[in-house]
């Protein structure tokens, strides 16, 4: 049996050290929280009615007049038990968010991990309503509190990162992983209206698909589970593209079954970018 004496092992911690240090290093760096505070005045305020939040990095040198703006993902709530839950948790309250988030992947600030983004604006948008940002209910239950905001709190953010410079950008990438995913699908061509007509823009869903089949037990589990999440948050309306280029706003209670197929991927006027993880 090998004895190590001490001086070998604080050598080998320190290698340890350095070794953790330089994985930490390549998996990101922290962004400290942006709060919408006139945002509230609208309305557009998570479940718990707080304030919403982004992380925000500017960008730098050629990426300068370039956007990337991430939606946090998290599921949703599909009913008032669910959303209080949720109410209590970053998910529902940007009292409960980190101060400082992790940019790491496509949001990492050094070339070497992150080649194509590293330079652009890049934008974390806080997920804290739980229906993808389409709802909009202006009553609000004493009893629960509870704020179903998540279309305004998308135009209150959309509008502060405007006003930030992202009205002159040069190109901009909307994208975000399962329920930011979706986010990036049924916002897409909202997101290109509020943009320049000289801005060439991007959408990219992460594992945002969510099919409408019936579960190995045989049961059609998404279909009343997103039915469950429209009528708990009722008023939800999305802005889009019908062939022929007819721009419309529909009520999502008349085609949330289309949303999830390939119906609604059609009547889009961008290109979306779809990525789902194999397991």
């Amino acid at each position: 049996m090998m004895v190590v004496d001490t001086k070998t092992k604080r050598c080998l911690y320190l290698q340890l050290v350095c070794l953790l240090l330089s994985t930490l290093k390549g998996e990101g760096f922290y962004m400290g929280i942006t709060y919408v505070q006139n945002a509230v005045a609208k309305g557009a305020v998570c479940l718990d009615g707080s304030p919403p939040a982004y992380h925000l990095d500017k960008g730098f040198g050629t990426g300068i007049n370039n956007w990337l703006v991430q939606i946090e993902g998290g599921g949703w709530c599909n009913n008032v038990t669910t959303c209080l839950v949720r109410k209590n948790t970053r998910l529902g309250s940007s009292k409960q968010m980190v101060k400082q988030l992790a940019f790491s992947g496509i949001l990492h600030k050094e070339e070497t991990f992150n080649p194509d983004f590293y330079n652009w604006n890049r934008v974390k948008v806080r997920y804290c309503d739980g229906s993808s940002f389409t709802g909009d209910v202006e009553a609000v239950n004493p009893a629960t509190n509870l704020h179903f905001r998540g279309a305004r709190i998308w135009t209150a953010v959309i509008e502060d990162l405007l006003e930030k410079g992202m009205k002159t950008a040069k190109n901009a990438l909307l994208s975000g992983c399962s329920a930011g995913g979706l986010t990036s699908i049924l916002h897409c061509d909202g997101f290109r209206a509020l943009l320049p007509t000289t801005t060439k823009v991007k959408c990219l869903s992460d594992a945002g698909y969510f099919i409408n089949a019936k579960d190995v037990s045989g049961v059609e589990h998404i279909r009343a589970y997103y039915n469950d999440v429209i009528t708990t948050h009722r008023r939800i309306y999305l802005f889009l593209v019908l062939p022929g280029s007819i721009q419309v706003c529909v009520s999502f209670h008349n085609i949330w079954h289309k949303i999830s197929g390939r119906h609604f991927l059609y009547s889009m006027q961008l290109t979306i970018h779809g990525r789902l993880r194999t397991f």
